[in-house]
């Protein structure tokens, strides 16, 4: 059976990051509770190559090879830190050269990091709506992690592992669809191609 491919992409635009940090700990969740390994496109290193276009059919090679990495997922895993009650230019931006029907049905855990308890909202006011327009999945339990939960850049809070656990529980009730849903598109895509 094809693996699945997780990617996890960090919004952030500085390196080191707290939220590239949070995103790569889920990835290692997932790996180790299910399997299944993902690759991890930090923005902070990827947004110069992606804001070379202005538009999909601008992109170089190496920028269109980080938007098909992102289309031919089967389960993403996002998160920005919270700028201007918003998730950042970078991240919008590498959103805005994706095809608007290549996440349909696509499990997607949602994660953020901030300065303060309420930048968490930003999951539910931009973050979830983005990935609906997308028609994608954004499962239920998002990950907010505060600057005060890290210890340098390592997550230090056990809530914030909690809820990363509690995200991933209910990913693996969903890859049964995600497993289906890449077969289905692996099949017309050779279907297609023959």
């Amino acid at each position: 059976m094809q693996e699945l491919r997780i990617v996890g992409i960090s919004g952030n635009v500085k390196a080191p990051s707290r939220t590239s940090a949070l995103v790569a700990s889920i990835l290692r969740r997932i790996e180790s509770e299910l399997g299944i390994p993902g690759r991890h496109i930090d923005l902070a290193v990827s947004a110069p190559v992606l804001f070379r276009a202005l538009r999909a059919d601008q992109l170089g090679e190496e920028g269109a090879e980080i938007v098909r990495t992102v289309e031919r997922a089967d389960v993403l895993i996002v998160g920005s830190p919270v700028y201007r009650a918003s998730y950042s230019g970078a991240f919008k931006h590498l959103f805005d050269l994706v095809h608007y029907e290549a996440l349909v049905g696509k499990p997607v855990i949602l994660a953020a990091t901030g300065g303060t308890p309420l930048h968490g909202l930003m999951i539910d006011h931009q973050l979830r709506p983005l990935f609906s327009f997308f028609k994608a999945l954004p499962l239920p339990t998002s990950v907010y992690a505060l600057e005060s939960e890290f210890d340098s850049y390592a997550i230090a809070s056990s809530d914030i592992q909690k809820r990363i656990r509690a995200a991933v529980r209910e990913l693996e009730l969903i890859v049964p669809h995600a497993r289906t849903l890449a077969l289905a598109r692996a099949e017309e895509q050779s279907r297609l191609s023959a």
